[in-house]
């Protein structure tokens, strides 16, 4: 099994993206930072894969398209868009695939790869937060969009059956 954080938008937004994916076991949200990071925590997700189902890079491709991975807004200390890895392998990795599908941007990505260093989960009755109740206004006016806009531009690495009947 391996492990992933990822990080850029609203982890509920990020949790439901990543939650849809077909070879991803696990997603917990919270709040991350990564090794010599002096601003704190920001919000993230930690994933646990299969790799044999989807790679390192399909995952950092996703997150790439999912969030706002080439804006530095005001908001940049509380959504950083990174990814976090947890070896310096994984980070060397991840850096090949930032660089390989940045070339695929007209603007320049800003996502970062990061060492990891400590996750905080956030409160229990968050996690899985669309799944556990689709029709709540957030998840519908929010959530929906960016996982049908996943269905039309990642579909053969989305569990189909598990988001259709979140959606309709």
């Amino acid at each position: 099994m391996n492990k992933l954080g990822v990080g850029g938008s609203c982890y509920w937004c990020t949790e439901a993206i990543f939650t849809s994916l077909n070879g991803v076991i696990k997603v917990t949200q919270g709040w991350v930072n990564s090794i010599g990071d002096q601003s704190g925590f920001s919000e993230g997700i930690l994933i646990e894969f299969d790799t044999e189902v989807i790679t390192l890079c399909d995952l950092i491709e996703i997150h790439l398209h999912t969030h706002s991975s080439t804006s530095n807004h005001s908001r940049r200390d509380k959504y950083r868009s990174a990814v976090y890895c947890f070896d310096e392998l994984q980070k060397q990795s991840a850096e090949e695939c930032l660089d390989l599908l940045g070339k695929g941007f007209e603007e320049q990505i800003i996502t970062q790869a990061l060492i990891f260093n400590e996750f905080k989960a956030s409160a229990a009755h968050y996690q899985n937060y669309f799944y556990t109740e689709p029709s709540r206004p957030f998840c519908k006016n929010i959530i929906t969009p960016k996982l049908k806009k996943l269905l039309e531009q990642f579909g053969e690495k989305v569990d189909e059956v598990k988001v259709k009947k979140a959606l309709y």
